[in-house]
């Protein structure tokens, strides 16, 4: 059986924050702003294999209205949901994902990036890829108000 899930995810960015994706920190004045640490592509990669395993949401996991989850590290976050899917037999057979950010430029980070999502998920970087988009000016990403992550995952058991 194969399946396929759809992650998504969005956050203004801010002053005072960090800006994480996929776990690796990216030098700017203005992060996340989030109930968690905000890593946009955790989530949205969390989204999608909750989606396609069919076991939930992130939210349905951890709850923004509960305080434990206050300031969490995402990369936990997805490590705790990949024991439930593991344990349900289901594999990861590839991920693709983008980003949208305006600033800064997301390409030198690339390989960083695809190398702790593969850590973090114990599968092997080929089977991750992530791209880059801007929002072209427009707001709110072309504007470097926010940032989006979209994840497609491909499951298979």
């Amino acid at each position: 059986m194969i399946r396929v899930g759809l992650g998504y995810d969005l956050h203004r960015l801010i002053e005072g924050r960090k800006l994480l994706l996929g776990g690796i920190e990216l030098p700017f004045d203005r992060g996340e702003d989030g109930h968690s640490d905000g890593d946009v592509l955790f989530h949205a990669i969390t989204d999608a294999v909750l989606g396609a395993s069919g076991l939930g949401d992130i939210g349905s996991f951890f709850p923004p209205e509960e305080a434990k989850w206050k300031d969490a590290d995402s990369a936990f976050l997805l490590r705790t949901v990949m024991q439930k899917v593991y344990a349900e037999g289901w594999k990861i057979e590839n991920l693709d994902c983008v980003i949208k950010l305006e600033k800064p430029k997301f390409i030198p980070f690339r390989k960083a990036v695809i190398e702790n999502i593969a850590s973090v998920l114990g599968i092997e970087s080929s089977q991750v890829f992530v791209k880059a988009k801007t929002g072209e000016k427009l707001p709110p990403v072309g504007t470097s108000e926010a940032v989006e992550a979209l994840v497609t995952c491909l499951l298979s058991k």
